[in-house]
């Protein structure tokens, strides 16, 4: 019987992985294993997994995770989440802080997310102790542009999203306020234009996500509504069912009973100057929400004047600012 939990070498890139596909009558550019993604800093790998245990984690990962619906100012999102992270010892945690009204509750890895786990950090050679495990249960389901908010996240680190299930498109577009490459531009509805990527996201691979790509460029999943018919066979396996699971390193922690924060994105650095979540206060609040907009829409932010003090907010409800 095929050992599932030996880590096998990922495979090596091609150096010819540029793909062009007819679509809607164009023909267009998709970039794969080998190719400059993004800032340079970022790659897909593909048969991250041993292709049995792959196929297995995605029947498995149905029914072992706890999945919640999330909401954003008040409306669900299209997809459904679920949030799995190492707890210490003591009882504290990890926390990634992004715009939703609440997240769900962390809940400690299951036994198929730990597996999955252990090839991710062998290929990152760093190791990551946070998940968000998100469902897109058919093409209608989706993720807008958006930048990863990156104050708990540990400087250096790479965030990675391991995709098992159908193959969906990930489009990645430069901030509006980034450098163009006229070979790469396409016009905007407002008439500007902005560098565009896209990448398909195939069953059994891992996007690799650079801090550098993420500083200037967004990331999304756009909705997929043509007939099944107009898709390839790997965009309708699994019945067009994704799951999708970004793995981070971060550094700021709650305490067991979640009444103290401390760490990278915290106000106290450390376990002994932890300080009580905030919860409600408009001015903290807002201040967080502006830094998320602000990661958003600049590829000039500057993470020490935004984030370097910290912050307590825990929670964000009624959000007054725009953020993804």
């Amino acid at each position: 019987m095929q050992d599932l939990t030996t880590v096998p070498p990922a495979r090596v890139p091609s150096p010819d992985t540029i793909r062009h596909r007819k679509a809607a009558g164009k023909n267009l550019t998709y970039l794969g294993p080998g190719d400059t993604i993004g800032e340079g800093d970022s790659d897909l790998v593909l048969d991250l997994l041993p292709a049995a245990f792959a196929d297995q984690a995605f029947r498995q990962l149905q029914e072992e995770v706890q999945w919640a619906v999330m909401h954003h100012r008040g409306s669900e999102v299209p997809r459904l989440v679920a949030v799995q992270g190492q707890v210490a010892f003591d009882g504290s945690f990890p926390i990634y802080r992004h715009p939703a009204d609440e997240s769900p509750p962390l809940l400690p890895f299951t036994p198929t997310v730990l597996l999955i786990k252990e090839h991710v950090e062998r290929v990152l050679n760093h190791p990551v102790n946070h998940v968000l495990i998100q469902l897109y249960r058919g093409g209608t389901d989706y993720i807008s542009p958006h930048a990863d908010k990156t104050i708990d996240v540990v400087h250096g680190s790479k965030i990675v999203n391991v995709s098992l299930g159908a193959e969906r498109l990930m489009i990645l577009r430069t901030k509006k306020d980034a450098a163009l490459e006229p070979a790469t531009i396409e016009p905007t509805k407002m008439g500007s234009v902005r560098n565009a990527q896209r990448i398909p996201l195939p069953h059994n691979s891992m996007f690799v996500l650079g801090l550098e790509t993420n500083a200037k460029w967004l990331h999304g999943i756009r909705q997929d509504k043509r007939l099944p018919t107009e898709k390839t066979p790997s965009e309708v396996a699994f019945d067009g069912a994704r799951i999708s699971l970004t793995f981070r390193r971060i550094g700021t922690f709650l305490t067991a009973d979640q009444s103290l924060i401390y760490g990278q994105g915290a106000t106290g650095k450390t376990l002994e100057t932890a300080r009580p979540v905030i919860n409600g206060v408009e001015d903290e609040t807002n201040r967080l929400i502006m830094g998320f907009g602000n990661e958003n829409q600049r590829s000039d932010f500057d993470w020490e004047a935004e984030y370097g003090r910290g912050s307590d907010v825990l929670h964000f409800v009624n959000e007054a600012a725009p953020a993804s």
